[in-house]
């Protein structure tokens, strides 16, 4: 029920989901909103069941409201889920903070992680990145920091197939005695015990595919995310404005069509589906909230590679230092 399109966008993304990949999927929701939309389409009816949540946490509400008074909301029944052994992850597009609170509090933490982290794959120059922390942990002591950077590597291995990850600090430049102490103790820790540790990574080299993963707190990944977002929308407005002045610009733009619309995929979010939360004893996966069918479909498709490559058992083993 979490999203600014839920249950429509949530419903039509696992039906796709269904159909092309062969999952299995429990949709948690208002039972007879979820079957309205159901209706709608053809689909193997064994591959998807429902589950009734009557309560809804809305996009603006308090984090702790999952736990607190909203208990039988679509995040905290699917949550509960997942403690059991039948079900092996939990997807949301609702509310970020009440997703974070409610994984932290039913599934708990990893052993040794003592705060939970977003991690998000970006885009690059080269190929891609995975960015960590976006939005759950905005206030950080260096371990955390330091945790999120093995986590990193953990999922760039496992589920992207990366051998070797490499690790940046976001800073605001790349000498190690940059930034406030905070900064600096983080970068002490991750170089003296952080395996392909390249040091401070600068705002600006976020997308030239410098490092595998880039490792910051929740309140500088979060603000890098959403400027980004808004710096590409802005951007695709401004080259749509420049090229309706002229017809010789709409002639050009038609003859590079298939080039921009490649450019657009590579930067779209709903290619990469969602951002998993790292650190709970569980497989958790946040979307967007502007979620679309096709970024629901790709949240699951990527949810399947973790539960495939048991991420959980490989960062429990990383963190302990077995």
């Amino acid at each position: 029920m979490g999203g600014d399109y839920a249950p429509q966008s949530i419903v039509a993304g696992v039906v796709e989901a269904v159909r092309e990949l062969g999952v299995n999927v429990v949709l948690v929701g208002i039972k007879d909103q979820v079957e309205e939309e159901l209706r709608k389409f053809d689909y193997p009816r064994k591959k998807i069941e429902i589950i009734h949540a009557p309560e809804v946490v809305g996009m603006d509400e308090p984090a702790t409201v999952s736990i607190r008074k909203k208990r039988e909301s679509s995040i905290s029944v699917g949550m509960k889920l997942l403690k059991e052994p039948d079900y092996d992850a939990f997807i949301s597009a609702g509310n970020t903070g009440a997703v974070v609170a409610s994984a932290s509090f039913n599934l708990g933490m990893i052993p040794g992680v003592e705060r939970a982290a977003i991690g998000l794959v970006i885009p690059t120059l080269k190929k891609f990145a995975f960015l960590m922390d976006v939005g759950a942990n905005t206030e950080p002591k260096p371990e955390h920091l330091f945790h999120s950077a093995q986590m990193a590597q953990v999922y760039v291995r496992e589920v992207l197939g990366v051998p070797n990850p490499s690790v940046g600090l976001l800073n605001i430049g790349e000498e190690a005695g940059k930034g406030s102490g905070f900064e600096k103790e983080t970068h002490k820790l991750m170089t003296e015990q952080l395996s392909h540790f390249l040091g401070n990574i600068e705002p600006n080299e976020i997308f030239s595919g410098k490092t595998d993963c880039i490792i910051c707190d929740g309140f500088v990944g979060n603000v890098v995310i959403k400027v980004s977002e808004g710096l590409m929308e802005a951007a695709g407005t401004l080259l749509k404005r420049e090229i309706k002045k002229s017809p010789m610009a709409m002639l050009g733009a038609f003859i590079i069509k298939s080039n921009l619309q490649h450019i657009k995929k590579y930067a779209d979010y709903s290619e990469y589906g969602g951002a998993p939360l790292l650190g709970v004893n569980g497989l958790v996966m946040i979307s967007h909230g502007r979620s679309s069918p096709k970024a629901i479909k790709n949240a699951i498709k990527a949810t399947m590679r973790e539960v495939e490559h048991k991420i959980i058992e490989s960062m429990r083993k990383v963190i302990s230092g077995q």
